[in-house]
């Protein structure tokens, strides 16, 4: 008996050093995924914490509600008065960013990219909790809902139907295999439509929802990412080719009867009474008046902040998913000249974040620079943002000013002692594109995309101004500045080593050029750590910054897009694979030691304290605890003659 109960210590202590051993794996019930399918795991002796924020990709109404998908979240905001959209809830992190939504009844339908089909029940607007998921094969893009099924299109593996009569164990009833990626669905009595972004609309007869099987195509001229049915007429957003409206009235031969291009590309579309209402991305929701379905033609447009994803319709008002501007409201009583009435702007694509004392100042793509409070790091939240003319791309914070790199603007400063209230106090213009920043002493340092690096003076916040240059031979994405030396990472150069004793004449001292594409740096000691997109983090020794050398590196699973260094760990943001924790104590011999599969893209990472902070392109911004020593759990061990 006692051997037994060693051997049960001895495995605990094991598997304290195993990854994902007491790790949570990918969330959601996925016993009923395809068989043989692997659950990955989501994360090894790395915790979230709290999140906040993420791109906003999806949105559904139903009565005073609008559900989005924010990031990896659900939430859902009252609409009762449009000018004030209210959030009143939001689900837990799911582990893949939200593409979609459907909602009927008390339940909301929510795919999550890469991940699976989830159930919340939404009676309770407030807490909105899932009680089921289903994993199908693909990949997870949009959904519909109709009577007890659920439709999905699922990429690469086509239609798949979900019978949801018993919403906490949802089951696979039957699906259809659609030539190329199924990206979007609608349903209207015995058919369901599903744009295909590489073969057009495909019509699939659902009448026996376990033998679905398709009827009639049409190939659109473009890549059909949305589509809509209303009457006779399916409505699809083709991307490229804009809005293509295609007679259904006999499914096994549609036929396209009018077409409206668009100036963006066309992503969803919604319909109601004469007029389309289509997200085209970056140009915003167009109004295209349909009455006559031969010549539709566009009656108006609205040009929101960011980039359009997806839009609702209903009592005069359209609700637009904008990726990095979040939920928009416009008044559609007037098609011609749809007019914003309300908004809610949250964190929505950061790149990089500084922390200082109880606040994170984020920087972030739509909304410019964002303050959020971290004193409660399980629930941050966001008390002022100063929108910047352009896209911010890094901050650094000296005191009461944040410094900001803004894509198009250059460098922007901001007074933060108030930091509900931020407000500009100082501004530098320099040629675009400004993306890494630090400031030491009195000088701001910046990299400046194919300009290189540039030299400001900011002795003076309210005049700053340029006193020198380097020119890098590539673009200069991200700068370290330790002592005299600044230390860039240039996409197309590698690592260039710069002499900054006279801020006026800047030279290049030594270079080192990465195998891949270097996207960040951080220096701690004699060692430069160089984040390489196509190579992983490069460690290389500049004791003698006239002859750097690369002495180890690790080839993270990602693309290492940023990096920084605290005690003997070497934190990346490794873009589609979150967060990895690299043991540099050995910088000739690195190792991972821990990670966490996010459910965006990891640009950027700063640690304070016990916490990782990390910038996600669409997956918000993630608050992380890194666990360095393994967890033991107790073990009664009983001494038996």
């Amino acid at each position: 008996m006692r051997k037994q109960y060693l051997l049960i210590l001895t495995l605990v202590v094991a598997l304290a050093f195993v990854p994902g051993a007491w790790a949570g794996r990918a969330q959601g019930p996925h016993a009923n995924a395809e068989a043989g399918a692997a659950v990955p795991w989501q994360s090894w002796r790395v915790a979230l914490v709290g999140q906040i924020g993420g791109g906003v990709a999806a949105v559904a109404v139903q009565g005073n509600y609008a559900y989005v998908g924010m990031g990896p979240r659900l939430a859902v905001f009252d609409i009762s008065d449009p000018a004030h959209p209210a959030l009143v809830g939001k689900s837990e992190v799911l582990p893949g960013v939200v593409r979609d939504v459907a909602v009927a009844g008390s339940y909301a339908y929510v795919v999550a990219q890469e991940d699976a089909l989830h159930i919340m029940n939404v009676s309770d607007v407030a807490h909105p909790s899932e009680v089921g998921s289903y994993k199908p094969p693909g990949a997870p893009m949009g959904v519909a809902v109709a009577g007890s099924y659920a439709y999905m299109a699922a990429e690469h593996r086509g239609l798949h139907i979900v019978d949801v009569s018993d919403p906490t164990a949802p089951s696979e009833a039957g699906f259809c295999d659609t030539p190329g990626l199924a990206y979007d669905v609608a349903v209207t009595g015995d058919y369901a439509y599903v744009a295909d972004t590489s073969q057009g609309l495909r019509i699939v007869d659902v009448s026996d929802p376990s033998a679905p099987n398709e009827v009639g195509f049409y190939d659109t001229p473009g890549s059909a990412r949305g589509v809509t049915v209303m009457g006779h007429y399916a409505y699809v957003a083709d991307w490229n080719k804009g809005l293509r409206v295609v007679d259904v009235s006999h499914p096994a031969a549609p036929a396209e009867a009018g077409f409206c291009d668009t100036p963006g590309f066309a992503h969803r579309v919604a319909v109601t009474g004469h007029h389309a209402y289509v997200a085209d991305e970056w140009y915003g929701v167009r109004v295209i008046d349909v009455s006559n379905p031969a010549a539709p033609q566009e009656v108006g447009a609205f040009d929101t902040s960011g980039l359009a994803l997806d839009v609702a319709v209903g009592n005069d008002y359209a609700y637009v998913a904008d990726d990095s501007g979040g939920l928009r409201v416009l008044s559609t009583a007037d098609p011609a000249h749809p007019r914003e009435v309300g908004a809610y702007q949250t964190v929505g694509s950061p790149q990089n974040a500084a922390v200082a004392g109880h606040y994170a100042y984020v920087a972030d793509v739509g909304c410019g620079l964002c303050i959020v409070d971290i004193s409660n790091p399980a629930a941050p939240v966001e008390v002022g943002p100063y929108r910047t003319p352009g896209a911010v791309n890094d901050v650094a914070v000296v005191g009461n000013y944040a410094f900001v790199s803004d894509d198009e603007r250059g460098l922007r400063i901001v007074d933060i002692s108030n930091a509900a209230s931020p407000r500009e106090v100082g501004a530098y213009d320099l040629p675009p594109s400004a993306h890494g920043l630090e400031v030491a002493g009195n000088h701001a340092y910046i990299a400046d995309g194919r300009d290189g690096l540039r030299v400001v003076d900011v002795s003076h916040p309210t005049a700053p101004h340029e006193v020198g240059f380097y020119d890098t031979p590539g673009f200069a994405y991200d700068v370290a500045v330790v002592g005299n030396r600044a230390y860039v990472a240039d996409r197309e150069g590698g690592l260039r080593i710069v002499d900054i004793s006279t801020p006026a004449a800047p030279r290049e001292v030594g270079f080192y050029d990465t195998p891949g594409s270097a996207w960040g740096v951080a220096v701690a000691g004699n060692y430069a750590y160089v984040a390489d997109e196509h190579a992983g983090l490069r460690i290389v020794d500049v004791s003698d910054p006239t002859a750097p050398r690369e002495v180890g590196l690790y080839n993270t699973p990602g693309a290492a897009h940023g990096v920084t260094v605290a005690g003997t760990y070497a934190y990346v943001a490794d873009y589609n694979r979150g967060l990895r924790v690299v043991d540099v104590s050995h910088p000739d011999a690195p190792r991972e030691v821990g990670f966490y599969d996010t459910a965006g893209w990891a640009q950027g990472v700063t640690v304070s304290g016990n916490y990782a902070y990390l910038s996600e392109e669409e997956g918000g911004f993630v608050i992380l605890e890194f666990l360095p020593y393994p967890i033991y759990l107790p073990v009664a061990v009983r001494n038996h003659p």
